[in-house]
């Protein structure tokens, strides 16, 4: 061997040993940043105060504002010391309602309130519109600076929150005691690693996924589930349901009132649903090509051993559906036609507007996740949960802060919240895959998605599509959603429902107010956009269950005897009572 060759792999090794001390590191930090990394934070904030100390034109307007903000809060303190019921100088947002209470509008928290407000406008005309910042950079900005303006919210306070003030001169004080002891009780949940309090009282299988059904397949990655029948006869074209795989699969069938599986079987079809495992270190390999082969392919060669001969209406949720779609894609591309119609629910296939999400998602954010991962070989419940909750810090952290710490009440345990609990972790090959091809290069929408060597395309599905978003949708908006009409040529009916990414889909016939609008656009029809459709579709008052029922009934056949549990005969015998062993991992 040559001295060169040594030197170089000296170098190599050097290079490598280096690479596992800065991953190392940033593992670290992650257990302290909340998974964000810092880099990307500072990279946006230089980005905007450097554009923002070159701009003498856009700081002027700053201070003009600030100057007449401060006027109008003055001129508003005069009025309504003379007048408590004169108008506010400003209005929150429509949903900001931290300040709806009547007692914000005595003194002296009318004019706190009105301070905070302006205040917060102030700063988003701040980190908006400052020429040259790049929009992802201004975005985040704006973002972080709204997070750290809404812990400061006089809400937050007891001396600054007349609501709190009330209340414990009401209770004399018990109140704040009841929040401490409450805190205390928390804090020593999550030191524990246990479940939020009430939790227990939905346990999988006895309160919550309880419809009848049979584990007729497992592998490595899934257990698929087939639901008793629930009528004499039913449509010969099964139901396939693909869940996220980041939360368990029972969101679809939680409670028996409000289970969308328990309404499909009782309205006639055959029901299958997978049930993701729930990965450890020991499967941090597995890619989005295995969550395809022995997830989706793997489950169709199941459901087609048990109804022969029927093609399958397929049926994906948020990243359930996108994996689908990919599935349906390749399907199409190479003429397997085992399906029968796609409903996508809550389900993105171009990530170019996918939200707030999206700002925790640059090169410096992905490659500081993938550095998490690889130390422990998933990401974790808890690291992606901190993301999730930042994006509605009012609703998820504070608001729920002053309610239970501030007030003394406890908002009881739901079953939705306690599924929102009991959440999964990511293999880190996966994960960083999903990150970097779908969300970061969006090659999906683009055609630049490949499986098994070849590109697929979204416009070869041909099969009708029935494709549901949520209004308030933090993590699949609904513009993003209604891009499913730039990229599939087939017929679709597209549902906008109230409500956001988990209770509009978990919208049961006779939930209190729940609406909707649905519109069908047929093959080859000119194209609408997002709003001008959302302006010109009627709402409809209730829920949009009913509505699929009825599309999927106009494209399945007459009502046949139910099918075996199972097929044995096949190599799928019935292994065990739903909902199985996988869901229950911790």
């Amino acid at each position: 061997m040559s001295r060169d060759t040594v030197v170089l792999a000296h170098t190599d090794i050097d290079a490598a040993r280096a690479d596992i001390v800065d991953r190392m590191m940033h593992a670290w930090q992650g257990r302290f940043t909340q998974s964000i990394s810092p880099a990307a934070l500072m990279m946006a904030f230089v980005d905007w105060s450097v554009h923002l100390a070159n701009a003498p034109g856009k700081r002027a307007i700053l201070m003009e504002k600030w100057a007449r903000k401060w006027t109008r809060l003055a001129i508003y303190a005069s009025h309504a010391a003379a007048d408590p019921g004169c108008g506010p100088c400003i209005e929150p947002l429509p949903q900001d309602r931290r300040f709806g209470d009547p007692a914000w509008k005595q003194a002296p928290f009318n004019v706190i309130s009105q301070a905070f407000l302006l205040q917060q406008q102030w700063w988003f005309n701040a980190t908006s519109d400052v020429r040259g910042v790049s929009p992802r950079h201004e975005r985040t900005v704006e973002f972080v600076m709204r997070q750290i303006l809404d812990v400061f919210s006089p809400s937050n306070f007891p001396l600054t929150n007349p609501e709190v003030l009330q209340r414990t001169r009401d209770e004399q004080g018990s109140n704040l005691q009841r929040g401490m002891q409450y805190l205390i009780e928390d804090w020593q949940r999550v030191a524990a690693g246990k479940k939020p309090l009430g939790a227990e009282n939905f346990a999988v299988g006895e309160k919550v996924a309880i419809t009848p059904g049979k584990v007729v397949y497992r592998n490595e990655l899934i257990e698929l589930i087939q639901y008793a029948p629930a009528t004499p006869d039913v449509h010969p074209q099964p139901i396939f349901i693909v869940p996220a795989w980041i939360m368990k699969y029972y969101i679809l069938d939680l409670s028996p009132e409000n289970s969308l599986v328990r309404y499909l079987v009782e309205h006639g079809f055959t029901v299958f649903m997978i049930s993701w495992c729930n990965p450890t270190a020991e499967q941090r390999d597995l890619s989005m090509e295995d969550y395809r082969n022995q997830g989706i392919m793997a489950a169709l060669k199941v459901i087609g051993a048990i109804c022969p001969e029927q093609k399958i209406h397929a049926c994906g949720y948020c990243l359930g559906g996108t994996l689908l779609s990919i599935a349906a894609s390749t399907m199409a591309r190479d003429g397997d036609d085992r399906l029968q119609s796609l409903t996508l629910l809550a389900a993105e296939t171009d990530f170019t507007e996918a939200g707030e999400l999206t700002l925790f998602l640059d090169s410096s954010q992905v490659s500081y996740l993938e550095d998490i991962m690889w130390e422990q070989g998933y990401l974790d419940t808890k690291q992606m949960s901190g993301a999730f909750q930042l994006l509605r810090s009012n609703d998820l952290i504070w608001s729920q802060g002053v309610q239970q710490y501030l007030k003394g009440e406890r908002s009881p345990m739901s079953d939705l919240m306690a599924w929102n609990a009991d959440a999964t972790r990511m293999p880190y090959r996966m994960h960083s895959e999903y990150l970097r091809r779908l969300f970061m290069e969006n090659q999906l929408a683009s055609g630049h998605y490949r499986v098994e060597g070849r590109p697929i395309a979204l416009t070869d599905i041909d099969v009708p599509v029935f494709a549901v978003a949520t209004r308030t949708d933090h993590v699949a908006p609904w513009h993003s959603v209604y891009k499913i009409h730039l990229l599939v040529e087939a017929s679709i009916q597209f549902v906008l429902t109230s409500g956001g990414h988990n209770a509009g889909i978990v919208s049961e016939p006779g939930h209190h107010g729940r609406s909707y609008q649905i519109n069908h656009s047929d093959a080859g029809m000119r194209y609408i956009d997002p709003d001008t459709w959302e302006a010109v579709t009627p709402i409809e008052q209730g829920s949009w269950w009913p509505r699929w029922i009825d599309w999927l009934g106009s494209h399945s056949s007459a009502r046949v005897a139910p099918p075996p549990m199972g097929a044995a005969e096949k190599n799928f015998p019935p292994l065990a009572d739903a909902p199985g062993r996988y869901v229950l991992e911790e």
